[in-house]
């Protein structure tokens, strides 16, 4: 009789028993009924064991047959939740009540029967009413359950990663085909007909205190101690004033209040010098009209000071009135002027560096041959080091000091656990359409073809040795296991034969939401966010599998410390991306999909492509250079001054060629004066062009470069130092920067002694040339000159004026060596420090840069003074450039022109003429000050900016393979590398140090390491860590548990002998059963010692399968390292995964939390714990590179300050040098911040290229300036004037050669780089070196010369005869205005 109310329904079943199944080997199924619930047929103690004493006694609804299924159910779910008796006892509650309640009629309501293959009825499916309150508090239980071994989470497993308990009760439930679902159709409507009552039994809470319910923090976050939210490095709160930080806002401010300053005080002078000189006027209206001297203030201030009005100065008015008539008193006469008041000071270094260089010169110059011998000997036996040259390539060798954390963490993990295993993955897409870029993959077409492509994979042979994927692959249980292969294929067993069009979602969307009941083949469960990318959501928030728009394929194959094995993985990598390639090209016909891949080879590959495709670029931009330089250097040459220059040429002959056929031409030919007017068959060509021409000088500066390169190179291999991609590819610009500007200057200065002291010398040119190196050039008068007295004229003569070539080299060499001793000095010195750094990559570099820029200085002042002699010879025997055995003969002057140039170029005469009288006028100075804060306050704020960092797609070709894969990786990849925190030195095999490292047990330490990553884990923002931890101890213990009847087993005769898998129950026992104290949550009674090392290796060699999920061969196998006894435990790590990580800030933080982890919960534990991920070591330079930038950019500005201040003699100009030094480094740091340039070990070496090149921008200017100086005070009241002259003189004298030397030839070189392909040659060298060369001319030859001017230190001489040029200064007019146009300056230019 069926119950129709709810009083009706209390004490009766609504099934009972079993009635067959489905199929013959289906799982039972209980008959319906209406009966009253009865005590026959039950087995009471496997009944009380299975759902507690409350089953004691009493009808049930449950025979054994029943509470058999039901035991074999809960031990596979209970391997899952064991750890959390709240949810443990909750599942048993909710399953024995629709099992056994003898109330069962009054929440279950049988809703449709079926037949059974026997014929009898049997359930088809029940309505389950479960009240809302039992409902949540079930999954409160078991939400936060973890699962160790997945590093994922139970409700995963058994509850299809629900969000609530109706979608958790749903999974349960559902019907399903395979894996543990329920045979027959289970519903739980949310409301409960009147006639019916639903289970309301109260749920255990896993917070609670009764061991029944208590759970561990890990599982039950509620009691977890919750710990401070550390902000993310960087993000920390800082002062700011709306969006401006508050440094940025003060810099600003001071700014601000200096323009206004400048504005005002400006404008004041101005209107306070109107004034004055309307006062002025007024009273040079009334003073005699035939005075000489007006009194305009300007007066005084029409030029720069000069000799002679350094005298007046010194002796008072006096010498006002003498010094315009001593040049007509004669050579006696002259000399009243006392020389004291003109003589600039002494520098005793100073004078022995020209001593020295002067006798180094005259040594080479004498001997060129023999040098060039001696020197191509010396370098020869030094290149014999090439024999050990290597390059270094491996990352974590250029990148890492063998000796910092990261890599000794990383070598300890090689060695205890093994490398990092091997990865090859695929990301399968469908091919656009043009309306919809996000089209699911998914299809039973493209699933039977991917299935098709995976079966080649497997089975391709590699060349040459023929291996297969199962001969390199990974295989996590042992050498007869299946290889890891994670791919949606593993989810259908790889193969589709028991599937069609119409099943396949179905049972897609069952593995994707229970991945325990689709193992693949190496038995772990693979979770969709490792096999699909891409999953949308549906409106009610589910996931859409079938709807992913990629697959993710993952080949794992295996690494080794052994070469060999890792060269036969490496082949069959090889294999693969052969195949891939060409499979990527015809799977968009053969199927509509597109592939986006890497294999582990491809790193490697792809970079030395890249490097070989920027060779070509770089190779060019070198002969770029080596041409401008080949071609520029002879123009200041003495040979052919006074020609025409070839185009003039060609245009007269051109002009006069038609003459040859005129009937004048004879006659007009024969009387012509100028060879210019004459026709003839061939053009005129100017001998400049064949003598004059430096093109082979120039090749073997460039040569001289090269070489020192290459000896260093050689040295620096025999040492062991490697060479890196980095060396290789700036290292030669450096050099090129370096020494191209030391030839220049010393090419361009030898072009002056030979016009002052060379053949063709004459009295008026020889210091109408020097003079830009004295304050006294523009008042010489010709020797012409009617005006010039006869004493003047022959004691002039009387001075030395032909000098031998090598005569004229030392001179040469002993007023430009100290220069360049001055410049490699401080490079050297600033280089050489940066081998401090423990970065191998800038350690090396910093090393290499220091010794090719010492060899090239030494030879640029012994071989190339050499070369200099024999090419000034070659000159003066009038040979032919390039052809010295060709002579062509001198041409005769029938007139001797007067000289109507002083020497300089085009450059030089613009700098002399235009750019020098501009530049120190005192408001351009003003000007020029204020922009160059205002550049550095900018700046400042801009290096705020920087990010760290170094994308790799930019170090690939950008038509790379791997671009278009990283893009994937970030587009449809939810899972973060994974972590290791690795404990070591600890003895496990006592119970204090297990209470270290668990977390499942109620005495673990509440700050042990599984208890800490999982507080850490709530707070992903700011740890990274997003999945549960592996904890292998807890899966140890709990593998013990005698729950787990099919994990650990020994035999019943011998408890010594553990039972294999397949051995019966009947001659098999759990390991710990009957133990005293019994298993428990509390530790009590769980092996120790040598007992706990027993069942330990035990654990480790059972296989991991649906029998057993806690077993360890597949999921610890790699995670304990023992000792060689195997007596004890000498390092475990703790697996868990991080966050996605999308950018390079993500990989960056995720170290530096890791770490802050790692040495908190050593400081908290006192266990030692360090982190190991992959990408750990390739970002250890962040935790360490702004402190590095730091380090090095001071101590390589240290060492500019103390060899300027030493070399130059003043530690005033020491210090302005260093500071212009400093901010052009800080002007190319501020374009990173605006450029996108992240800061970096490549952006680094570059900043301490910034350095050098700076220094080398700055250090010839200010050494021209200390050595045209009168050594006056800096508070003389002439010693303003003093220095504008002495900055004019130092611009006209460097300036060009500067110009020449470095900006132009690394400005071409750089243009030439702008044509690369290469985003890190475009973005790290040519953006940070064009920078580098626009930043440093103009804070070398602009703002050096004000400051320089304004407060630069007292001077010394540096002519090559200080009494030469002091006793022509005092003959010839004190008073220079080179500001002003004089007469000469006017037609000589």
């Amino acid at each position: 009789m069926a119950a129709n109310s709810l009083t009706e329904r209390e004490g009766r079943c609504a099934m009972r028993g079993t009635c067959g199944g489905k199929t013959m080997f289906g799982t039972q199924i209980p008959c319906p009924t209406d009966q009253l619930a009865s005590e026959d047929g039950v087995d009471r103690d496997l009944l009380v064991s299975l759902c507690g004493t409350e089953y004691s006694e009493g009808p049930t609804c449950c025979t054994t047959p029943q509470l058999e299924t039901l035991k074999s159910n809960l031990e596979v779910a209970e391997t899952i939740i064991s750890s959390c008796p709240a949810c443990r006892n909750n599942f048993r509650s909710f399953w024995c009540s629709f099992t056994c309640s003898p109330n069962q009629a009054t929440f279950l309501n049988v809703t449709s029967t079926q037949r059974s293959v026997t014929g009898k009825k049997i359930v088809g499916s029940v309505d389950y009413f479960v009240s809302e309150d039992f409902g949540t508090g079930f999954y409160d239980s078991c939400k936060e359950i973890k699962v160790g071994a997945t590093n994922g989470y139970a409700m995963d497993l058994i509850g299809g990663g629900a969000k609530n308990y109706s979608s958790f009760f749903k999974f349960m439930a559902a019907e399903k085909q395979i894996g543990q679902g329920s045979p027959f159709q289970i519903n739980f409507p949310l409301t409960t007909p009147p006639d019916f009552s639903p289970l309301n039994t109260p749920p255990r809470n896993c917070a609670d205190n009764d061991l029944g319910s208590r759970c561990t923090c890990i599982d039950c976050p509620s009691i977890c101690p919750v710990l401070p939210t550390i902000p993310l490095t960087g993000s920390e709160p800082t002062c700011h004033i709306g969006v401006l930080s508050c440094l940025s806002f003060i810099l600003l401010l001071a700014y601000s209040l200096a323009l206004a300053s400048f504005i005002g005080g400006y404008v004041l002078q101005i209107t306070l010098r109107k004034r004055r000189e309307k006062s002025y006027e007024r009273v040079a209206l009334s003073a005699d009209g035939t005075s000489d001297n007006p009194l305009s203030p300007r007066w005084q201030a029409r030029g720069l000071v000069g000799a002679s009005s350094l005298a007046q100065h010194v002796d008072g008015d006096e010498s006002t009135g003498t010094h315009s008539d001593s040049r007509h008193l004669g050579r006696g006469a002259s000399l009243i002027d006392p020389i004291d008041t003109v003589q600039p000071r002494q520098y005793r270094l100073n004078n022995a560096l020209r001593r020295a260089f002067y006798r180094l010169g005259l040594i080479c110059a004498n001997s060129p041959w023999l040098t060039l011998a001696v020197m191509f000997t010396f370098l020869g036996l030094l290149n014999l080091g090439w024999e050990r040259f290597a390059v270094e390539t491996d990352p974590v060798r250029l990148w890492v000091a063998a000796d910092s954390e990261s890599k000794v963490q990383k070598d300890y993990f090689d060695e205890h656990f093994g490398p990092f295993y091997r990865t090859e993955q695929i990301f399968v897409t469908s091919v656009p359409t043009s309306s919809d870029y996000h089209v699911p993959v998914l299809s039973w077409d493209h699933l039977q073809y991917w299935l098709d492509i995976e079966a080649e994979i497997r089975a391709l042979p590699s060349e040459p040795n023929g291996y297969t994927l199962d001969d390199v692959c990974f295989k996590p249980s042992g050498p007869d296991g299946a290889c890891v292969v994670q791919s949606v294929a593993a989810w259908f067993g790889n193969s589709l034969e028991d599937y069609d069009p119409d099943n396949w979602k179905s049972h897609l969307k069952a593995c994707a939401e229970s991945p325990v009941d689709c193992l693949p083949d190496f038995q772990q469960p693979l979770t969709p966010e490792f096999v699909l990318g891409g999953v949308p959501r549906a409106d009610s928030g589910a996931k859409e599998y079938a709807n992913a728009e990629a697959m993710v394929v993952t080949y794992v194959t295996a690494a080794s410390l052994d070469p060999v094995v890792e060269e036969r993985a490496a082949e069959w990598e090889r294999t693969l991306r052969a195949y891939l390639e060409n499979l990527s090209s015809r799977i968009p016909e053969e199927a509509g999909l597109e592939l986006a891949w890497k294999t582990e080879v491809s790193l490697e590959e792809e970079l030395n492509k890249s490097s070989n495709m920027d060779f070509k670029i770089v190779i060019l931009s070198y002969l770029a250079m080596f041409f401008y330089v080949s071609l520029t250097l002879g123009s200041g040459s003495v040979v052919g001054r006074d020609e025409e220059g070839l185009l003039s040429s060609l245009n007269h002959w051109f002009t006069n060629f038609p003459r040859l056929f005129s009937s004048a031409s004879s006659s007009s030919s024969a009387l012509s004066i100028d060879s210019r007017t004459t026709p003839s068959f061939f053009p005129r060509i100017p001998r400049k062009l064949f003598i004059g021409s430096k093109f082979s000088l120039g090749l073997f500066g460039i040569a001289l470069v090269i070489l020192s390169v290459s000896t260093a190179v050689a040295f620096f291999s025999l040492v062991g130092v490697k060479v890196t991609l980095i060396i290789a590819e700036v290292i030669p610009f450096l050099v090129l920067a370096v020494g191209v500007d030391n030839v220049y200057i010393l090419v361009h200065e030898l072009d002056r002694q030979n016009i002052v002291h060379g053949p063709n010398a004459n009295i008026t040119a020889g210091y109408g040339f020097t003079a830009p190196m004295s304050p006294t050039m523009s008042r010489n008068r010709s020797q012409f000159d009617s005006t010039q007295s006869n004493e003047d004229s022959v004691d002039a003569v009387s001075m030395p004026l032909y000098l031998s070539a090598e005569e004229r080299v030392a001179r040469t060499l002993a007023k430009m060596g100290p220069s360049i001793l001055l410049s490699s000095v401080t490079e050297i010195v600033a280089f050489a420090l940066g081998a401090l750094v423990p970065m191998p990559a800038v350690r090396n570099f910093a090393l290499y840069a220091a010794g090719s820029v010492l060899l090239n200085a030494i030879m640029q002042v012994t071989v190339f003074v050499s070369a200099m002699v024999i090419d000034l010879r070659r000159v003066e025997a009038n040979r032919v450039d390039c052809l010295p055995c060709i002579k062509i003969p001198s041409r005769i002057a029938l007139l001797d022109p007067l000289p109507s140039s002083t020497g300089l170029g085009l450059l030089g005469k613009f700098i002399r003429k235009y750019y020098a009288p501009f530049l120190l006028k005192p408001v351009v100075k003003g000007v020029i000050l204020l922009l160059f804060g205002g550049l550095m306050v900018g700046s400042i704020m801009s290096i705020q900016h920087i990010d760290l960092g170094l994308d790799q797609r930019l170090a690939f070709p950008p038509d790379s393979y791997l671009i278009k894969y990283f893009d994937a990786l970030d587009a449809y990849f939810d899972m973060g590398p994974p972590v290791y925190f690795v404990s070591h030195d600890l003895d496990v095999t006592h119970r204090p140090a297990q209470q270290e490292l668990c977390g499942r047990f109620t005495t673990c330490q509440d700050l042990s390491i599984a208890n800490y990553l999982e507080a850490e884990r709530q707070h992903k923002e700011s740890s990274f860590i997003s999945q549960p931890t592996a904890s292998w101890i807890d899966d140890f213990f709990k593998w013990l548990d005698p729950a787990q009847s099919k994990c650990c087993r020994v035999r019943r005769r011998n408890p010594s002998q553990f039972c294999s898998g397949r051995e019966s129950n009947r001659i098999c026992r759990p390991c710990l059963e009957g133990r005293e104290p019994a298993w428990n949550i509390t530790m009590e009674g769980l092996p120790e010692g040598e007992e706990f090392m027993i069942y330990l290796k035990q654990w480790l060699e059972s296989p991991t399968n649906e029998d057993c999920l806690l077993a360890g061969k597949a999921s610890y196998g790699a995670a304990l390292a023992l000792d060689e006894d195997e007596e004890n435990i000498v390092a475990s790590h703790f697996r868990t995964f991080h966050s996605p990580l999308k950018s390079q800030d993500d990989y960056i933080n995720s170290f530096n939390a890791a770490h802050r982890i790692a040495d908190e919960i050593s400081q908290k534990t006192g266990t030692k714990v360090f982190p190991y991920s992959l990408h750990y070591v390739f970002f250890d330079q962040f935790a360490h590179i702004i402190g590095i930038t730091q380090q090095i950019l001071g101590l390589g500005l240290a060492a500019v300050l103390i060899v300027t201040a030493l070399l130059l003699g003043s530690w005033r100009t020491g210090t302005i040098v260093t500071t212009v030094v400093a901010q052009t480094v800080l002007t190319v740091m501020g374009v990173m911040g605006i450029w996108g340039i992240s800061l970096n070990a490549i952006s680094l070496v570059n900043l301490v290229i910034s350095l050098g090149i700076a220094v080398e921008f700055c250090a010839h200017v200010a050494r021209a300036f200390m050595s045209a100086g009168s050594g006056l005070p800096i508070d003389h009241p002439a010693g303003q004037k003093e220095r504008d002259e002495r900055m004019w003189t130092a611009l006209v004298d460097v300036g060009p050669s500067v110009l020449s030397g470095i900006t132009f030839t690394k400005f071409i070189g750089m243009c030439v780089l702008a044509l690369t392909h290469s985003k890190i040659l475009k973005i790290y060298y040519f953006r940070m070196w064009f920078t580098l060369i626009i930043s440093g001319a103009l804070h070398g030859l602009v703002l050096l010369p004000v400051v320089l001017s304004l407060a630069g230190g007292p001077g010394y001489p540096l002519q090559e005869a200080d009494e030469e040029w002091m006793s022509h200064a005092i003959r010839n007019d004190y008073e220079y205005t080179p500001f002003l146009a004089d007469d000469e300056s006017t037609t000589s230019d």
